[in-house]
């Protein structure tokens, strides 16, 4: 899963590399958290626009209290899959997910560190995602997940749906039948950029041990 990522551009540089002509101010983080505000990127009307969402769809499971938390579905395994496949298959409810590096623990139990990947030659890259409204936390998000390319293999054994610029339309108007060839396809291994640190994997609460995914 992928659990934590960073986005360390201001609005109005994410708008241009996107497209967008209307900037929008958020309140999300440099780095974000499942459950927490993020940046995304949808086609609205034939334009595109940005948008503040949670990470995550709310689920509450059977065992849980009344009065708990829901826990937040940020990583989508399989597009053709529950509740996923009527979304991907409406344009309306896709989306891009803007980023300039995301993170996977490594390392033993008690001390992982962070590993952080990008792609190299871009200054912002887009992760493939859905979005829907939701009762509990307004609108929110998830990012499809794939098999790791050989780069990321010593890290993870998955990886999120990274987009080529020129896939950035064919994610927001393809068919169902092309977004499930992007998440089938392997991201060129030389393209990544990997960047061990002595980050410590836990930081914050709220983080790796609440998300989910399905």
């Amino acid at each position: 899963m992928c659990n934590l990522y960073r986005l360390r551009m201001s609005a109005a540089e994410v708008a241009a590399q996107f497209g967008v002509d209307q900037p929008v101010q958020t309140n999300a983080g440099e780095d974000v958290y499942p459950g927490y505000p993020g940046l995304i990127v949808r086609a609205v009307d034939g334009t595109r626009a940005m948008q503040s969402m949670v990470w995550g769809f709310p689920l509450r499971l059977k065992s849980m209290s009344p009065t708990a938390k829901p826990k937040p579905v940020n990583n989508i395994a399989d597009l053709s899959k529950g509740m996923w496949v009527g979304l991907a298959r409406k344009p309306e409810w896709r989306c891009l997910i803007p980023l300039t590096g995301f993170a996977e623990a490594e390392g033993t139990k008690g001390s992982k560190t962070r590993t952080w990947f990008s792609i190299k030659d871009e200054p912002v890259f887009a992760w493939a995602g859905l979005w829907r409204d939701s009762a509990e936390w307004g609108p929110v998000y998830s990012g499809v997940m794939t098999d790791c390319n050989e780069a990321i293999r010593p890290v993870h054994d998955r990886m999120p749906v990274l987009l080529h610029r020129d896939e950035y339309a064919t994610w927001l108007e393809g068919s169902f039948e092309e977004l499930v060839g992007l998440q089938a396809r392997s991201f060129p291994n030389d393209l990544i950029v990997t960047d061990r640190t002595a980050a410590p994997w836990v930081k914050r609460k709220a983080s790796a041990d609440q998300a989910v995914l399905l």
